[in-house]
């Protein structure tokens, strides 16, 4: 029994289904979870055509371009609405009634006991193993007025019929920053207040800088060090009280985005019946083989303390198919994982920072590469951000790479190659730089960004080992 359609769950669902089970896989909403219908495709198609008519007015190139006067919001959020449905379809409908074994039950799902769960309140169903795949919410902040006020999250942004004149984004992370960098550049008034010294707080510095410069630089009011007090609105204008600094300072918008994490889905499951544990916060604690704290039941995805990427989702839904099923006790390996936020410029890193690996005992070196140095970044008349790589300088492998630069995301998967390989084999940054990158690409810059630890990368010529 899996309860949750979303990347985890549906994964669960189909390894099970190849492992010779039959499968129940429950749904009380939408099928296909978070990603498909809220998160990342409605998300990432928003900030493609946000792009797109942005790029039109600020390209060297935009001579070349016409670009009309104001967005049509309804058509754009129509066309959105339109991919979302139709890859919910393709890759979830489709998919779970291409299994035979697989039935999808839709109803809200509630154990009873660790081997129980009735849907609705009425349908009793038994099955030897389960796994809890329900994902979690926007969380919303509880600061004085807020149950007077109604403020936006991620969901009812991406669902407006109209354009907000003006959006007061509270949050400094990858959600926040994506959508306000969207919303600014499809023509709203944008300021960014988050509650840490700086933006994205647990990414390497100088990508925290880079990026708050990149926003500022279109216009985006970026406020750090602030800390939400006090809501309330007054003729269709929401006023934010935060402490900035220790000083009460007051920001007003038409609409107030909250992005400041997540909540995990485990209200009225009954999890206590079925002796699952959560955390303080209400996620669902699980071991390395993705067990709960009942042996027969599993947990993956954003109920749990994973990583929030709907890649780890499905990763964990697999392996935990075969846990469960097998009885073998894999653990999930997440030591190489690759992370992307889609601004722009996009931020990708993986591995370790140069703090993380001297405080893992590393002897570190580290190599900076501006992209001015990239080719590529140079004809695209581009080159914001940079690649830093961090390396054990004992051994000489890669132990971490930060990029901040445009489709940052389509290049940091060789930089996880290097590290994993690295870290199993021994390969090295010297190896590295003599493999063959071709010309033109941004990729290209991982090899130059190699070629940095020892040498000045402005005294090569094109091409140049």
């Amino acid at each position: 029994m899996v309860i949750g359609t979303g990347g985890g769950g549906t994964a669960a669902a189909i390894r099970a289904a190849e492992l010779g089970f039959r499968v129940a896989i429950v749904e009380a909403g939408t099928i296909g979870g978070t990603c498909v219908n809220i998160g990342c495709i409605p998300s990432k198609a928003l900030i493609r055509a946000a792009k797109a008519y942005h790029t039109a007015g600020h390209h060297p190139f935009a001579g070349l371009h016409t670009r009309a006067e104001g967005v049509d919001w309804p058509k754009l959020i129509a066309q959105k609405d339109h991919l979302v449905a139709q890859l919910r379809q393709q890759k979830y409908i489709d998919v779970l009634q291409s299994y035979h074994s697989i039935t999808l039950i839709q109803g809200k799902a509630r154990f009873q006991s660790q081997n129980e769960i009735v849907i609705d309140g009425q349908q009793t169903l038994t099955a030897r193993r389960f796994i809890i795949a329900t994902g979690a919410r926007p969380k919303i902040l509880p600061i004085e007025g807020i149950d007077q006020v109604q403020v936006l999250n991620s969901t009812t942004l991406m669902a407006l019929d109209h354009q907000p004149e003006s959006l007061l984004v509270i949050g400094g992370r990858a959600i926040a920053l994506e959508l306000g960098q969207a919303m600014a550049r499809l023509g709203t008034r944008v300021t960014i207040l988050q509650r840490s010294p700086r933006l994205l707080p647990e990414h390497d510095p100088e990508i925290s800088r880079g990026i708050e410069d990149a926003l500022k630089a279109e216009g985006i009011e970026v406020v750090t060090s602030a800390v939400p007090e006090k809501i309330q609105e007054s003729d269709g204008v929401k006023e934010v009280a935060a402490r900035v600094d220790g000083n009460l300072k007051t920001f007003t918008a038409h609409e107030v985005l909250m992005a400041v994490g997540r909540v995990p889905n485990t209200d009225d499951l009954g999890l206590e019946k079925a002796g699952v544990v959560t955390d303080a916060r209400g996620f669902i604690t699980i071991d390395a083989s993705l067990q709960t704290s009942q042996p027969n039941i599993y947990a993956v995805g954003d109920v749990t303390t994973l990583p929030k990427f709907v890649y780890v989702a499905a990763a964990a839904g697999t392996l935990a198919a075969e846990n469960a099923l097998t009885g073998s006790e894999k653990p999930l390996d997440l030591t190489v994982l690759p992370e992307v936020i889609f601004t722009d410029p996009q931020i990708a890193t993986v591995g370790m920072t140069e703090q993380q690996a001297r405080e893992a005992g590393h002897e570190v070196k580290t190599a900076h590469l501006p992209l001015e140095h990239v080719p590529r970044a140079q004809t695209e008349h581009d080159d914001r951000g940079f690649i830093r790589l961090v390396a054990d300088a004992q051994n000489n492998t890669l132990l971490g790479a930060h990029i901040l630069a445009p489709e940052a995301g389509e290049i940091v998967q060789t930089a996880a190659l290097a590290i994993e390989f690295g870290r199993r084999h021994g390969f090295t940054v010297d190896e590295l730089r003599r493999m063959l990158f071709p010309y033109l690409t941004q990729v290209e810059g991982i090899k130059l960004a190699a070629q940095t630890f020892d040498k000045d990368v402005a005294k090569l010529s094109c091409c140049a080992g």
